[in-house]
């Protein structure tokens, strides 16, 4: 039996060889990605993200993903720092103009993203205590740390960051995707 994608990329952390396959499974999906998006630069950038994530395999964990799509982040990130990097060198990005380089799909992504867990996110805010939400949201929207919120709210660091840590704690478990399991006699 041949080990999948997930147990090549765990055991390659040991044997750097475990990680070859990965290249010959996800080369051309990868490449294809990033050339809908970067076609000037895909195979540079191909090679980016191989190297990332050959340096970074260790970090994988595949109770949150699979080695495909942990393959895929890492050629978002890689992409996301190419345009970051290329944006002063474009045309008209001189001389004051400002032009933001973006993926064409970045901006369609994040709304669907956005519109899919908007509801559960304004729903568990709701439901989080005043105080919870008002630390959740100066940490958030504010960019203020918890100890300067826990200050703003007037109470101590140490129970703003308890409250912190309960509100996020809500907010992943509302994020979580829920199970659906069939009902008895229904269809599965």
């Amino acid at each position: 039996m041949e080990p999948d994608d997930d147990d090549l990329l765990v055991r390659s952390a040991r044997d750097p060889v475990a990680f070859e396959p990965l290249v010959e499974h996800h080369a051309h999906a990868l490449h294809g990605y990033l050339a809908r998006r970067a076609p000037a630069v895909a195979d540079d950038l191909l090679a980016e993200v191989w190297l990332q994530a050959y340096t970074s395999r260790t970090t994988f964990d595949a109770a949150r993903g699979t080695a495909r799509t942990w393959l895929f982040g890492v050629a978002r990130n890689v992409l996301a720092a190419h345009w970051r990097r290329s944006a002063p060198e474009r045309p008209g990005a001189a001389g004051g103009e400002d032009h933001a380089v973006s993926d064409p799909w970045q901006a369609v992504d994040e709304r669907l993203d956005a519109a899919a867990v908007a509801p559960s996110i304004r729903r568990t805010l709701d439901q989080l205590p005043h105080a919870e939400r008002e630390l959740l949201l100066l940490i958030a929207w504010e960019q203020l740390t918890p100890t300067e919120a826990a200050a703003v709210i007037g109470i101590p660091a140490g129970t703003a960051r308890s409250r912190l840590h309960r509100a996020r704690a809500r907010l992943r478990q509302a994020l979580e995707p829920a199970t659906v399991l069939p009902r008895t006699g229904d269809p599965a």
